[in-house]
């Protein structure tokens, strides 16, 4: 892997080893050459398999002998182009302890550098603007180094010793504070002077690694208030940085996973549990129990957090919606009516990079968001892929590129709704293709016609005349995690989220499948019911839980005193009705996602939404952990071979329970354990008919912790072997590795 120290491990152990010869980066690989006794190349390669350097990841060793070439020494030689080939990248590291010792030694001169790095850490995707990697091909070949880092660069006994980023304050980018207009504001330590500032109750925006963080002090409501209403995002929860983990611990609950996930050089968000006693302010995220925390990850924020007087939000620099801003001139249009004051620096970014989002449960480690410390290292395939670009569904945007055996997702793009986040996806998807040599052979896109991604796959396969394979959305969910398992199939699928186009024109969300990358069956689904408002009522989930209520169970439960008609004009209840009785704008769905939000909404807990699962997310939050064995009702029945769920029964019950005035926290988790028993008898059910095993779990609803907790566990005492997303988010950031998967079959068989 590109940018992980390789070379100069590979130089020291050829000296320890009493080896000569040579090593060589190229567009494709590290090649060596090592000369000398046998006893001493057999401890070489047995160092190099067992002890390589942290970061990197060796997929594979190809040795030849040949005749001795009676080298005088070993030593790195100057990177090799070699067209069409390609090396994997490392993601940006988190800064190294070394280095933090470094910043904080007042004798170091490096003391308070914000842009200390080594071997270890540092930048690496975000600057790479192609391979080989060497400093002249990175956005750091703007900066000449000093005599002293040329010196640490060139020792082989230096931790900096090839390190491409290395830099300090002689020879390295600098800092600048400027005012929301982009004024310098002349101050002796920029870092001091914007934790002054935060803690005045001033907003600043930082330019990181992969783009500008908005931060501000996590512990007062009425600025983080401010900052959400200038952000435009009400209710979205926000990310907090905190010293270290000792800090994190008094504002949450943290197991050994966590704190290793914390302390990962992928220095990522961990969603966490917080304390009762926790000092964040409620404003930071609204109606949850669950936190996403991060430590620091670059010297700036170790100093930053290090002057701060409270833990600090630190959540994208963009305007709700719209892709992170990277560029110091761009940042200033953006965001200068968010920001009070901007910290710039004079390094440019040349990769759009999100932090990652990742939670812990059930042993293993659920991605929710893939972008800086995992992107763009790829996830090996099960099969030899063609060249193939895939390009996702629309929220939660990434695309696949597939090569060999290999797929690469990008980084997060999200949600196709602009031409800012278009924009994003043309430029990364050049990015990758230019990095990893890929000429793309075929296209594969999501069936839905309205989807942006969709669209410009249409446009993009007649622009170029390469073949277009168009992907059932939850058929993608199951083969991205099949793919993610490395698992051939055949599986029993089960794809659970808010909105896929099926193939009968209806809106699919809870498919039961027997799947492998040939093709699938639709085994089982949840009954159709009408959504009135179509995507309006996706916003206003009062708008679904009335229109399941009035085609389960009849005009008279319209008239209920029920919390999701509280606040609504009876004219709109008559335009609801009219939208279900004359089929105008009222798709029907089997979507567990709307489920969710009829169930939340039905029981007071969210009738309006800003955000994407905000009702659903909400509804799990108050659930009761101690209500693990009270079940709602249901029925299935068999109609042309699919087995359709009915909710009739589960709905009238669960009014039942809220007119005797059952707590909506006890309401919550009975629901919560029905869905689960649906999902474990259903693929109990396949099982039994097809005597597979594997079960793959795949789609939003499976975000939900007690979800996915109940069901895996339940599963595995049926004998049946739960597959998870551990490599992917199981959401639709997903769903591009899964058409691609399916393309390149396809493809295959014809």
């Amino acid at each position: 892997m590109q940018g992980v120290g390789f070379r100069p491990f590979i130089y020291q152990l050829a000296r320890k080893n009493g080896l000569t010869g040579w090593v060589c980066n190229t567009s494709g690989d590290v090649t060596m050459v090592v000369e000398g006794q046998q006893g001493c190349i057999d401890q070489f390669m047995t160092e190099l398999r067992a002890n390589p350097p942290p970061q990197s990841h060796i997929e594979s060793i190809t040795e030849e002998f040949e005749p001795t070439g009676n080298y005088p020494q070993f030593e790195i030689l100057k990177s090799l182009v070699k067209n069409e080939e390609y090396q994997l990248i490392s993601p940006d590291l988190a800064t190294c302890v070394d280095c933090q010792k470094e910043i904080f030694d007042p004798a170091n001169r490096r003391y308070r550098y914000p842009f200390t790095n080594c071997t270890n850490c540092g930048p690496r995707f975000t600057i790479i603007e192609d391979i080989p990697y060497d400093r002249s091909r990175t956005t750091m070949r703007h900066f000449q180094m000093c005599p002293e880092c040329k010196k640490e660069y060139d020792d082989v006994e230096n931790r900096r010793f090839h390190a491409q980023p290395n830099v300090c304050p002689v020879c390295g980018p600098r800092l600048e504070l400027t005012d929301s207009k982009g004024v310098p504001v002349s101050v002796k330590d920029v870092i001091a002077a914007s934790a002054r500032l935060i803690s005045a109750g001033k907003i600043i925006a930082i330019k990181g690694l992969g783009g500008f963080l908005l931060a501000c002090d996590a512990t007062n409501d009425k600025i983080v208030r401010l900052l959400r209403e200038r952000k435009q995002r009400p209710d979205k929860p926000l990310a907090v940085m905190v010293k270290n983990v000792v800090e994190a611990r008094r504002i949450c609950q943290i197991n050994r996973q966590e704190e290793e996930l914390l302390n990962s050089p992928a220095g990522q968000i961990v969603l966490l549990k917080m304390k009762s006693t926790s000092i964040i302010a409620s404003e930071v995220a609204p109606g949850l129990k669950h936190l996403g925390m991060m430590l620091p990850y670059t010297p700036l924020h170790h100093l930053l957090m290090n002057e701060a007087m409270t833990p600090l939000v630190m959540t994208s620099g963009n305007i709700s919606e719209e892709p992170i801003a990277k560029d110091n001139s761009e940042a200033l249009a953006r965001l200068g009516s968010i920001a009070d004051y901007f910290v710039l620096h004079n390094r440019n970014i040349y990769s759009r990079y999100d932090d990652s989002v990742v939670m812990a449960e059930q042993d293993s480690v659920s991605i929710i968001r893939r972008a800086r410390g995992q992107a763009p290292y790829p996830i090996k395939l099960p099969f030899q892929s063609r060249l193939l670009l895939a390009c996702g569904a629309d929220m939660k945007n990434t695309f696949c590129l597939t090569r060999n055996n290999h797929a690469f997702i990008s980084q997060h793009i999200g949600d196709m709704e602009n031409a800012e986040t278009l924009e994003h996806f043309e430029s990364t998807l050049g990015q990758y293709k230019k990095l990893f040599r890929i000429e793309p052979e075929m296209i594969a896109c999501d069936l839905h016609p309205d989807y942006l991604s969709t669209q410009w796959a249409v446009n993009e396969a007649k622009k170029t005349n390469l073949p277009l394979i168009k992907v059932q959305h939850h058929y993608a969910h199951i083969l991205s995690c099949m793919a993610d398992n490395e698992v051939l199939g055949p599986v029993i699928g089960i794809a659970l989220d808010g909105t896929g186009y099926g193939t009968d024109g209806h809106i699919w969300g809870s498919e039961f499948m027997i799947a492998d990358y040939q093709g699938y069956q639709r085994k089982a689904h949840l009954e159709y019911l009408p959504v009135p408002g179509g995507n309006a009522a996706i916003n206003r989930p009062y708008r679904t839980a009335a229109g399941y209520l009035y085609s389960l169970a009849g005009p008279e439960t319209l008239e209920m005193d029920l919390p999701c008609f509280k606040d609504i004009e009876r004219t709109e209840i008559a335009v609801i009705r009219q939208q279900i009785d004359h089929k105008l704008n009222s798709p029907l769905t089997s979507s567990c996602g709307r489920l969710f939000d009829a169930v939340s909404a039905l029981i007071g807990v969210k009738q309006r939404v800003s955000y994407e699962g905000q009702a659903a997310m909400e509804l799990e939050e108050i659930a009761d952990e101690n209500v693990r064995d009270k079940l709602y009702p249901y029925n299935i029945e068999t109609c042309a071979g699919i087995d359709i769920i009915r909710l009739k029964a589960l709905f009238l019950a669960l009014i039942a329970d809220y007119q005797k005035g059952v707590p909506a926290a006890v309401i919550s988790a009975i629901f919560h354990n029905t869905v689960v028993r649906i999902i474990c008898e259903t693929a109990s059910k396949l099982s039994r008919e097809t005597d597979i095993k594997d079960v793959a779990l795949s789609g939003g609803v499976f975000q939900n912790r007690r979800i996915l907790n109940q069901v895996s566990l339940e599963l595995k005492k049926m004998n049946l072997r739960p597959l998870i997303h551990k490599r992917t988010p199981c959401n639709d950031a997903g769903i591009s590795l899964g058409q691609a998967a399916a393309a390149n079959m396809i493809e295959g068989r014809n």
